[in-house]
């Protein structure tokens, strides 16, 4: 499972990345963490608002930082 965090970097994007991160691990999933901060490559990928989370390029979050409880929900 590839989790990719779209962003500038900033303490937002670095929550929502630790997140999924630890939604990932709880659901005991095998993944790969990826951060994007080009914003060519951000306007792409049709993201519109950041922070943002893919999971194997389909948008969970959008424009806020989800829970790690949320995300895991997103991914059962």
């Amino acid at each position: 499972m590839k989790l990719s965090i779209y962003g500038s970097g900033c303490a937002k994007c670095q929550t929502l990345a630790k997140n999924a991160e630890a939604a990932a691990q709880a659901l005991d999933l095998s993944y790969e963490i990826e951060k994007v901060t080009d914003m060519n490559q951000i306007i792409d990928a049709g993201i519109m608002h950041t922070p943002a989370l893919l999971v194997d390029d389909e948008i969970l979050v959008e424009g806020k930082v989800a829970t790690p409880d949320e995300i895991r929900k997103l991914l059962a």
